[in-house]
């Protein structure tokens, strides 16, 4: 669905795909929304933002160059979103059902995508 989107992208590490595919075959393959699935998978997606705020709001600092003080104090307000987030997915998750579960996985596995080759 996103490939028929116009869409932003951010790397990721290779070793965080594998492992994000792997945890959303495994937890697709035992299909309840117990305690493990749901800290497995919170685990995921807070390391995946974590590296999506990363892209987002400290590559273009970084490639400007910007100093000491500007990078503490993105690095700051960043760690304010991520900690905001991370108490929104805890809430959002912990709730969660077998359906909701699957869904998720799905939203997880969509947005997860292999680099291109180069020609």
């Amino acid at each position: 669905m996103l490939k028929q989107q116009s869409h932003i992208v951010a790397p990721i590490p290779e070793e965080l795909r594998t492992r994000a595919l792997f945890t959303v075959e495994e937890l697709r393959g035992r299909g309840k929304a117990d305690k493990e699935a749901i800290d497995k998978l919170y685990n995921l997606i807070v390391e995946m933002t974590e590296e999506g705020l990363d892209f987002f709001f400290l590559e273009p600092l970084r490639r400007l160059n910007a100093g000491n003080m500007m990078m503490s104090m993105a690095k700051m307000g960043i760690g304010s979103m991520l900690k905001g987030s991370k108490m929104v997915i805890h809430k959002v998750l912990k709730k969660l059902d077998d359906r909701s579960l699957h869904s998720i996985l799905d939203f997880v596995e969509e947005i997860i995508h292999e680099p291109e080759t180069a020609a």
